[in-house]
């Protein structure tokens, strides 16, 4: 469960409890998409709306409401754990690299391609159930987005990714760490 939101909160503490925070602060104030409206991870969120002149209520209130809608877009590792096990009709889209997909797949899982997307946004069933997957849940909100302003609107996202999943729905499914240069 994410962390209040308050005004000492750091934005490091912000963007690791909150992943939509990153976007509605752009999209809602224009902080934190480019170098003149830069902020540090240090910085608390008083810091920042300080900074930019944003009153800090108005802020918590916009970041409250942006949680909120993209809870709407999740789904727990146990539901659809419960999904996969009675083999509900869905799409099951794996986000991840090739190279993770091919390493560990959950069954009936596809690997989300350009070809793959296209055919999707085209044939547009309108009760169509689209489950999208990544790693640890960091892009998830992003494609569901997406995913859902080209029409599928039952497209839900994995909370927590595969990692979460086989930690809390599935041990069989080996975990992983990504190694980053």
């Amino acid at each position: 469960m994410p962390i209040e939101m308050h005004a000492n909160l750091t934005m490091k503490s912000l963007l690791d409890q909150y992943p939509g925070a990153r976007r509605a602060l752009f999209s809602a104030f224009h902080i934190g998409g480019c170098q003149s409206c830069a902020y540090e991870l240090e910085q608390t969120l008083e810091e920042v709306c300080k900074n930019h002149s944003i009153d800090l209520d108005v802020a918590i209130r916009c970041l409250a409401d942006s949680h909120e809608h993209d809870s709407s877009m999740l789904i727990s590792p146990t539901e659809l754990k419960a999904l996969l096990d009675k083999n509900e009709p869905f799409i099951l889209l794996d986000t991840r690299t090739r190279e993770e997909f091919e390493a560990i797949t959950l069954p009936g899982a596809q690997l989300m391609t350009q070809e793959l997307q296209t055919s999707l946004f085209a044939e547009k069933k309108n009760n169509q159930k689209v489950i999208l997957i990544d790693h640890q849940g960091r892009s998830v909100l992003d494609h569901c987005a997406w995913f859902r302003g080209h029409g599928l609107l039952h497209t839900f996202g994995v909370e927590g990714g595969l990692d979460r999943y086989a930690k809390e729905a599935d041990p069989s499914i080996a975990r992983y760490r990504l190694e980053m240069d």
